[in-house]
């Protein structure tokens, strides 16, 4: 038998106390109830991360921080304008991407917004295209709608302006400058795949690995629109151990920190908001677009007009992700020797990171729109 002293002796020289002192026969008493208060905690745990987990799996659309006011209603766009003021010289528009996600890639959160990063190095004026998603009567909607009404915002904002297209808004862009040369001042194509043939990329592969029937019973399955959400679920099946075990084992681990669900919060309300895009559209950018390469090629026929890159002749600047598997540096690259602007007069950044990075990251919003702000700003 042990005695009281010789337990208190353990004690002072380093071993563990007993939970309950001096007194063994409630030593499991003690032990039972340590345990369930580490089960407790632990349900507790388990509970938050369910909560915080179904959030992010559903969480409430985005807004747009930076104040803005909607100074045209379009059937495909809202457009944003970011001024104060009309603003001296041509305005620039920013093109967000028409791929599934709203435009507030661009104005992601007050302190982490490109349109801001605009603004506060000398553009100024900025106008945004606020895509709306497409409904049944949208659903035959084409490339020639959506560059009609690009025409449109132009003509409203002056009838000259700098073009800044991000990823899809690039090709975007690229088209409306050739179709419309006199009418772009500068050109910005960023992460954009104007030469879809370049590169080793997951979506060239997606691309030219599946038939067109495949896009065609999704755009019939959604009753002749591309649901975003299955547009969605492409994308994460591009990266599905990052988003069925690391991304919730990261929450898991983080789910003390205040400032990471902060910021994790803000991404799925971007990310889990989806657009619906029209059926004919989306038909005919996989297949014009990247399958067949027309615009590359000088064979995209846009508003009437067979469209060649190099009747743009303004200058361009050309930025690129190193990590970005959507568009890979190459189709960003390769538009240098497709269009007609002098070589002095195009500009090329590689910067570290993937594809949504170029766009809201805080490095590159920081470390490289700053200086595109400046050149779109300069007179040069």
């Amino acid at each position: 038998m042990i005695s009281g002293s010789a337990i208190e002796g353990r004690a002072h020289s380093g071993e563990q106390r007993p939970p309950s002192g001096d007194l063994p026969f409630l030593w499991p008493l003690a032990l039972v109830g340590q345990a369930t208060q580490n089960r407790l905690a632990l349900t507790e745990r388990n509970l938050r991360f369910a909560a915080e987990a179904s959030r992010l799996r559903a969480p409430p659309a985005p807004g747009f921080p930076t104040p803005n006011r909607v100074i045209l209603k379009l059937r495909t766009l809202w457009l944003r304008d970011y001024s104060c003021s009309t603003g001296e010289g041509e305005p620039a528009i920013v093109i967000a991407p028409y791929a599934g996600h709203t435009a507030t890639i661009a104005d992601y959160q007050r302190d982490q917004s490109l349109v801001g990063v605009l603004l506060a190095n000398g553009v100024g004026r900025v106008v945004l295209t606020d895509w709306r998603s497409a409904t049944a009567d949208m659903k035959d909607f084409d490339i020639d709608q959506y560059l009609a009404e690009l025409n449109v915002c132009v003509d409203d904002v002056g009838g000259r302006v700098k073009l800044i297209g991000l990823c899809q808004g690039g090709w975007l862009g690229a088209m409306y400058a050739a179709r419309f040369p006199a009418k772009v001042a500068k050109l910005v194509l960023a992460g954009a795949p104007i030469d879809t043939d370049a590169g080793d990329g997951p979506v060239k592969r997606m691309a030219h690995a599946y038939p067109m029937t495949l896009y065609e019973r999704l755009v019939a399955a959604g009753g002749g629109l591309m649901r975003g959400d299955v547009m969605l679920a492409g994308w994460k099946g591009m990266h599905p151990v990052d988003h069925a075990l690391r991304k919730h084992a990261e929450l898991y681990r983080r789910l003390d920190e205040p400032e990471f669900l902060r910021r994790t919060e803000a991404f799925a309300s971007w990310y889990e908001t989806t657009l619906d895009l029209p059926g004919r559209w989306y038909l005919q950018v996989i297949r014009q677009i990247f399958k067949e390469n027309r615009l590359a090629k000088g064979r995209f026929v846009g508003l009437g007009r067979r469209l060649h890159l190099r009747d743009v002749t303004c200058p361009a600047y050309l930025l690129a992700g190193e990590a970005d598997d959507v568009t890979t540096a190459e189709q960003v690259f390769n538009a240098e020797r497709l269009l007609g602007t002098p070589a002095p007069a195009i500009e090329k950044r590689l910067v570290p990171g993937g594809h949504i990075g170029l766009f809201m990251g805080s490095k590159s919003l920081t470390g490289v729109w700053p200086e595109i702000a400046r050149w779109l700003a300069s007179e040069t």
